[in-house]
């Protein structure tokens, strides 16, 4: 199952003196145990739908053109373009790029399950634990000498710690 959900739980209509009249859809989208709302009007929809096209086969939209702008036929492209984002996220392992820009999901490389960061989900203590993973490994104290038959051991050693700790002094020519 895919780490996103949406759902589209409300709409509500828009009237001002500069443009007519048009319908705000509610999206609510759960991620990753974090859950947050965007507002779209079908005109970003519809947008978003032809950008898609260009990159994966979407699935069909609800009709652009709308005879009346009763709650019934309002309520039926509600469900329509809320079956569409749930159609796309269930096609698609992996989501576009201009998919997650529009639900406002910031996106990172895929990480498998097992190497995420924890979760947010109570159900059982192993998802509570942060898995961690070294960025480095010193088999022995990189502060000590080398013994005296390891020559190279220490070059590795050397560079990281002058890399890390002085990055503005220039490698010892004894090395090169």
């Amino acid at each position: 199952m895919h780490p996103v959900r949406v759902s589209i739980p409300s709409f509500r209509s828009e009237n001002n003196s500069i443009e007519k009249g048009y319908t705000v859809f509610k999206i609510d989208v759960l991620m990753n145990g974090r859950q947050h709302t965007v507002e779209k009007r079908y005109s970003e929809f519809h947008a978003l739908h032809k950008m898609l096209k260009k990159s994966i086969k979407p699935p069909e939209i609800p009709s652009k053109h709308v005879r009346n702008w009763v709650p019934k036929v309002l309520e039926q492209r509600r469900q329509g373009l809320e079956l569409y984002l749930q159609t796309i996220i269930m096609e698609n392992e992996v989501l576009p790029k201009i998919f997650l820009d529009f639900l406002n999901i910031r996106h990172f490389p895929s990480v498998p399950k097992t190497e995420s960061c924890g979760s947010f989900d109570t159900e059982s203590e192993e998802s509570s634990k942060l898995s961690h993973q070294p960025v480095m490994l010193f088999l022995r104290d990189p502060y000590l000498l080398p013994s005296a038959h390891d020559a190279f051991s220490n070059v590795v050693i050397e560079g990281v710690i002058h890399g890390v700790f002085y990055p503005d002094l220039q490698p010892s020519s004894a090395h090169i």
